[in-house]
């Protein structure tokens, strides 16, 4: 297959004129300055993008958790009423509308994080993971990419409270008995599979460390200071931040991702230096968690990616303009990101921190994910498409590959119809 870009995305600046060729899923060629030839694709041409924190059945939220002040503690209570009523059956439907929406938007990889396991008391299915199958069967009919992010949820707060009510469906007993659940997803899932640990609130400072050694090598996912109530409570009980307690447990590993990242000290700046951090900005405003040290964070030498979590919103430049306008509100100041770095965070160093490091860029030899963003909508009409990031939104994707397969053509899915699987799964 051949296509042509009048503008693309390459080595982080636009080039005009590319002819780009891809053969089983792979580019082959990349040939700025050539004649239109193949299919053309409109507008700017990018990589797929990233969407490196997702909770899928979070989507069944939007819209309906604002009807009174609340909290972020009051919003999980929900949330809870939502996982209580999924099964693998109505999870498949709702993840399969939920990610075909992420197609709609560019995005042609997600990271799941993933702990709702079991029934609603907590007893396994007959298959153990047959929620985690349905997750990567949605995935695998929306046409996109998924690195499932499966997660320890042993306890309900910092100091061991354990799980009640809906939260039995998260949790396995103990380290031992995830990972031998663990096991058996990695044995089946036909999928890129991961590991998380959900937070220093869920996951037991016992066994962290084996955890850390049995993962090593394994994209593994954390949420990080969210909340300040997490960070006091943590102070409480370990004499130490959340950042320092995984620290100490070495699961600060190479592939390591913390999770917002949103209240953070000098110290743990310091450790996360060398770190993958997720920032879901649209989560964290709808939520209230705060605005996190994105730019101190890519100083100390943190790579970026981008995620929607909750769902608020399924849309990346959003997510990758959030992060510049939330820092411009925190300091006062403007220009704290480049559009490159932004538009890297959603796509390179994304694919990256999902386990995926031959995606993210248009280069010879990557997969074959493109992204082609309308030029002419009102909101892109007349922008220099070197600033694009900054004016376009999800509504403006008309045409996406993924692994060298068209899943979005002329702004609809190619193999079903997205706001009505939406509605059928939502109503």
């Amino acid at each position: 297959m051949t296509y042509f870009a009048r503008y693309a995305w390459i080595g982080g600046a636009v080039v005009r004129d590319v002819r780009i060729e891809i053969e089983d899923g792979r580019f082959t060629a990349v040939t700025p300055g050539a004649a239109p030839t193949g299919t053309v694709l409109p507008g700017l041409v990018l990589p797929g993008l990233a969407n490196a924190h997702s909770h899928a059945f979070h989507r069944a939220l939007r819209g309906r958790t604002h009807g009174d002040r609340g909290s972020f503690w009051t919003w999980r209570e929900q949330m809870y009423a939502v996982a209580g009523r999924l099964d693998p059956d109505s999870y498949f439907t709702l993840a399969r509308a939920v990610y075909g929406e992420m197609a709609l938007a560019g995005i042609t990889c997600v990271g799941e994080f993933h702990y709702l396991h079991h029934g609603p008391d907590g007893t396994p299915y007959a298959d153990p993971n047959a929620m985690g199958h349905a997750l990567i069967g949605a995935a695998r009919e929306a046409g996109i990419r998924i690195t499932l992010l499966d997660t320890v949820y042993l306890m309900s707060g910092v100091d061991g409270e354990p799980l009640e009510g809906v939260q039995r469906r998260f949790g396995d007993g103990d380290y031992d008995g995830w990972a031998a659940r663990f096991d058996g997803l990695r044995a089946t899932a036909g999928a890129k599979i991961g590991a998380a640990l959900h937070s220093v609130r869920a996951a037991p400072v016992d066994g962290m460390a084996t955890f850390a050694h049995r993962t090593d090598g394994l994209p593994v996912h954390v949420h990080l200071s969210e909340q300040r109530a997490e960070n006091e409570q943590c102070q409480a009980v370990h004499g130490c931040s959340p950042t320092e307690l995984l620290d100490s447990m070495g699961v600060w590993q190479p592939l390591t991702t913390a999770v917002h990242a949103t209240h953070l000290s000098p110290a743990d700046l310091r450790i996360l230096g060398g770190q993958h951090v997720c920032l879901c900005p649209s989560t964290e405003r709808d939520l209230a968690d705060g605005i996190g040290p994105a730019r101190s964070l890519a100083d100390a030498g943190a790579r970026l990616s981008l995620g929607s979590d909750s769902q608020a919103v399924i849309d990346l430049f959003e997510e990758a303009r959030g992060v510049e306008l939330d820092e411009r509100l925190a300091t006062e100041q403007r220009g704290h990101f480049s559009a490159a770095e932004l538009l890297t965070a959603a796509t390179d160093t994304g694919h990256a921190a999902l386990g995926w490091d031959d995606a993210g860029t248009i280069a010879a030899g990557r997969r074959a994910d493109l992204v082609a963003v309308s030029l002419e909508s009102v909101r892109t009409a007349g922008v220099d498409p070197a600033g694009l990031v900054f004016a376009a939104t999800a509504a403006d994707v008309t045409h996406v590959v993924a692994d060298g397969r068209l899943i979005v053509d002329g702004g609809r899915h190619t193999a079903f119809d997205v706001p009505a699987a939406l509605r059928e799964a939502l109503t």
